[in-house]
C-alpha cells in the first residue's frame, strides 16, 4: 500500500551544505539500487551535479537577503512514498513519484526522484531543494505536512487503480528508536555521540568536559581521559575511541580545525564516495568558494579558534580568486561584472529552453493519459448513452462514467474537438524533444558551472573591495589599481594557491 513521509535535511554540523545534501542525494540514487541509475528522474537539475546546484541556490539566495549560513539550516527535505509488492512497476513508480513531488512543490523547487528495486517492496526516494528554482525564497513547510502529502499520494494512486492506506497508523517512533531495538547501540557508539553533540566550536576545553558531565557522563582524567556513560559499568578511553575522537583531535574540533564526518554503515559506501566527489568538486582546480562574513559570524558569537579558522579560509579563497581572475584575463571589477551578468544571461536562458521542453513533455503526457482513460472508458459511457442516461447504471458505473466526461472535458479545453491525435505519434514527439532537452543538458552544465565560478568570483571581489550587494558603490582608483596589481601579499598569495 501507499506510504508516505517527509522530513527536513538540516546543514550537519562542520560539513559544507552539498557534502550534507550529496549524503542525501547519493543514498536516493545509488545505482545499486536504482539498476544503474535507470530509475532516477530529476527536475529543474541534473541529479549528477544535484547536491552542488540546490549549494548553488542557496548561496544565492543567502546573498540576495543577507541572511548568513549556519548550522541546523534546512537545506532540503526527503520525501519517501512506498508501494505495495508487486503492484507496480519501477518505471510506474517513478512517474507517480515525480508526479507527487511536482504537486507538493507546485514545480518550483528542483528535485530528484529514485526508485529503489532492492526490497521486496518498491519505494521512492525523493529529494528537494528549500530554496526555490529563482532563489526569491525557501520552501514554506506546511502544518501537518505529512497528511498534504499522503493526500496527493493517495489521489494520484487512486487515479491509477494502486491500493492507499484508508486509516494509517500513527507512528511508532523515529526510524533511530527502532533500529536501536533492532540493533542496540554499543557503549561506545553511544559515547561517541555524546561527544559530537558536546563539541562546540570556539568553546574550550573545560567547557566540552562541564557539558560531557552535564550530559551525565562520569569523567576520569589522568595519563588518559576516560568516560563512563549513563548506566555502564566501565569507563572508555577516549583514544580508543578511533580517529576524530582523541583529546588532541577533541580540542582541534573545538578550534575549528579538525571536522569528523557522521559515522556511515557499509551500506552507505556508495553515498560517502559520492559525498567525497561532489566536495572535491566545490574546491578542484583555482576556482574559488565564497568568503565568509567574519563580522556577521563574530555578531553570532564565533569562538577565537573559529575566527582564525575563517581568516585563513578567506586568505586562501581571495587568493583563488586573484588567481581564478588571471587565469580567466579579467583585468577589471567592471570587465568582471560584464562577464559575470554575460555568464547569467546565457545560463538562464539555456535553462528557460529546458524547462519549456520539460513543459512540452509534461503536456504531451498528460493527453497521454487522456486518451488512455478516454478509450478504456469509451464503450461504458457509450452503453449509458444508450441506456437513456438510466440512473441504476450511472451509479453502479460511476468511477468511469465520470472519467471519461473528464478526458471528454480536457479534450474540448485543448480544442482536439474532433479526432485525437495518435498514441505512437505523441509517443515519437515526446522522444524527440528528450533528445533536444538532453543535448541542451550537456550544454546547461557547463554554463552552470562558469556562471557559478564567474558568481563567487564576483562576491567576493565585492567583498574584497568593501561593495554592497546591490553594487551602487564603486570602489576608488586606488582601490582598482590595488585589486588589480593584488588582492594579497604575494607570501600569502603562494600560500594560499599551494
Amino acid at each position: 500500500m501507499a506510504t508516505t513521509w517527509i522530513k527536513p535535511i538540516h546543514k550537519a554540523k562542520g560539513r559544507s551544505v552539498a557534502a550534507t545534501l550529496a549524503d542525501s542525494i547519493g543514498y536516493a540514487d545509488n545505482p545499486d539500487k536504482t539498476n544503474g541509475f535507470e530509475y532516477v528522474k530529476s527536475y529543474g537539475c541534473d541529479y549528477y551535479t544535484a547536491a552542488n546546484e540546490f549549494a548553488l541556490a542557496k548561496q544565492i539566495y543567502e546573498q540576495r537577503t543577507g541572511r548568513g549560513e549556519r548550522n541546523g539550516d534546512i537545506i532540503g527535505y526527503h520525501l519517501r512514498q512506498s508501494f505495495k509488492p508487486g503492484e507496480i512497476t519501477p518505471q510506474e513508480a517513478l512517474e507517480v513519484g515525480y508526479a507527487l513531488a511536482e504537486k507538493f512543490t507546485h514545480g518550483k523547487h528542483q528535485f530528484v526522484v529514485a526508485v529503489h528495486t532492492d526490497k521486496e517492496h518498491i519505494h521512492c526516494h525523493c529529494i528537494f531543494s528549500a530554496v526555490n528554482m529563482d532563489c526569491s525564497g525557501k520552501f514554506r513547510n506546511p502544518i501537518r505536512s505529512m497528511k498534504i502529502v499522503r493526500q496527493i499520494s493517495d489521489y494520484l494512486c487512486a487515479e491509477r487503480g494502486l491500493s492507499i492506506v484508508e486509516n494509517p497508523e500513527k507512528s511508532r517512533g523515529s526510524y533511530r528508536d527502532w533500529q536501536d531495538k533492532k540493533e542496540p547501540q554499543s557503549n561506545r557508539d553511544k559515547l561517541c555521540k555524546l561527544i559530537d553533540d558536546c563539541v562546540v566550536v570556539g568553546r574550550q576545553y573545560g567547557d566540552f568536559l562541564a557539558a560531557m558531565k552535564r550530559a551525565g557522563c562520569e569523567v576520569k582524567l589522568g595519563k588518559y581521559v576516560s568516560f563512563k556513560i549513563p548506566g555502564a559499568e566501565r569507563y572508555i578511553r577516549l583514544k580508543s575511541l578511533g580517529e576524530g575522537y582523541t583529546e588532541e583531535h577533541i580540542r582541534e574540533r573545538l578550534r575549528g580545525v579538525r571536522d569528523v564526518a557522521p559515522q556511515k554503515k557499509a551500506t552507505d559506501e556508495e553515498a560517502e564516495r559520492k559525498a567525497a566527489e561532489y566536495a572535491a568538486s566545490m574546491n578542484k582546480s583555482n576556482v574559488p568558494s565564497l568568503l565568509i562574513d567574519i563580522q556577521q559570524k563574530i555578531r553570532e558569537g564565533a569562538g577565537e579558534g573559529y575566527r582564525q579558522w575563517m581568516a585563513v579560509f578567506n586568505l586562501k579563497q581571495s587568493a583563488k580568486t586573484l588567481i581564478f581572475l588571471q587565469e580567466q584575463g579579467i583585468d577589471t571589477y567592471e570587465d568582471l561584472c560584464r562577464r559575470a551578468s554575460a555568464a547569467s544571461g546565457d545560463f538562464h536562458r539555456r535553462n528557460k529552453e529546458i524547462r519549456e521542453i520539460e513543459g512540452k513533455q509534461k503536456d504531451i503526457a498528460e493527453l497521454q493519459k487522456q486518451i488512455g482513460t478516454y478509450i478504456k472508458t469509451r464503450k461504458v459511457y457509450e452503453t449509458y448513452r444508450k441506456s437513456g442516461w438510466d440512473k441504476a447504471f450511472y451509479e453502479t458505473n460511476r468511477a468511469d462514467i465520470t472519467l471519461h466526461r473528464a478526458a471528454k472535458k480536457y479534450f474540448d479545453a485543448q480544442g482536439l474537438h474532433g479526432t485525437v491525435p495518435a498514441i505512437a505519434s505523441l509517443k515519437q514527439e515526446w522522444a524527440t524533444l528528450e533528445s533536444e532537452r538532453k543535448l541542451l543538458y550537456s550544454e546547461y552544465r557547463s554554463r552552470k558551472e562558469n556562471y557559478t565560478a564567474l558568481a563567487t568570483a564576483r562576491a567576493n571581489a565585492e567583498r574584497i573591495l568593501g561593495i554592497t550587494p546591490d553594487g551602487q558603490v564603486r570602489p576608488s582608483a586606488e582601490q582598482q589599481a590595488e585589486f588589480e596589481r593584488t588582492v594579497i601579499p604575494k607570501k600569502s598569495r603562494d600560500y594560499g594557491a599551494r
